[in-house]
């Protein structure tokens, strides 16, 4: 008797037992799922070069700023062309104390001399001293006669580098029904440029600003500086 209550205690301990088993585990079966309700699907990036990563790992721990360039590259400016040595090695100089990496160029090419205030396509001499008498008349008194291979006999009315100087030299020529127009004045000879490489963060607002967006170049139309 005493033990058959033993036995009934057993099976009753190891069904409470296989009850707390079957509840907490899973139960087999198939899951419907809509397909709208699944996310987009996901794209697979190939395997990064492994001197990226190794880049990358030393730029977020301790790595030198040379890591920080062969991940993220390095951001350079280039200034020029300037037509005066003197001109690029103060700009270099200014950059340089500014603890930026510069470095200077030199080659021939063409520059821009200023705008020319011109008519042409004149027929003859006798027309062209016609249009001479008529705007000296109305206060053109520096204008005069050019004769080229390329395009014959025109009038300059002036060279300007200031092109609102040139724009109203231009209307007070087209008031008198004279066809002028503006073209700008190349020279060519020796220029120079200034590499500047900019630290990670360092933006080049000020440089353009200072220089002109005509005379900075940005991104891949910049060179970097040499290295020394």
């Amino acid at each position: 008797m005493k033990n058959l209550l033993l036995l009934l205690l057993l099976a009753n301990i190891l069904y409470f037992l296989w009850g707390m088993f079957v509840e907490d585990a899973g139960q087999p079966g198939v899951a419907i799922v809509d397909e709208s309700e699944l996310g987009p699907p996901l794209a697979v990036a190939p395997n990064p070069n492994a001197d990226v990563v190794a880049s990358v790992g030393a730029v977020l721990g301790s790595g030198e700023p040379s890591d920080l360039a062969a991940v993220v590259g390095q951001s350079c400016v280039t200034i020029g062309p300037f037509r005066e040595s003197s001109d690029a090695d103060t700009a270099s100089l200014q950059y340089a104390a500014e603890g930026m990496r510069t470095s200077l160029r030199s080659s021939r090419g063409k520059i821009f001399v200023g705008h020319w205030v011109q008519i042409r396509n004149i027929g003859d001499r006798k027309s062209g001293n016609k249009m001479l008498r008529q705007l000296r008349k109305g206060g053109l008194s520096d204008a005069y006669i050019v004769e080229t291979d390329d395009e014959g006999l025109k009038i300059s009315l002036g060279l300007f580098g200031d092109v609102e100087r040139a724009e109203k030299i231009e209307l007070q020529a087209k008031s008198m029904d004279l066809a002028a127009e503006i073209t700008p004045r190349m020279s060519e000879g020796m220029v120079y440029f200034v590499d500047i490489g900019l630290p990670p963060g360092k933006g080049a607002g000020a440089i353009v600003e200072k220089y002109g967006e005509e005379k900075v170049l940005l991104r891949d139309q910049a060179t970097c500086p040499k290295s020394r």
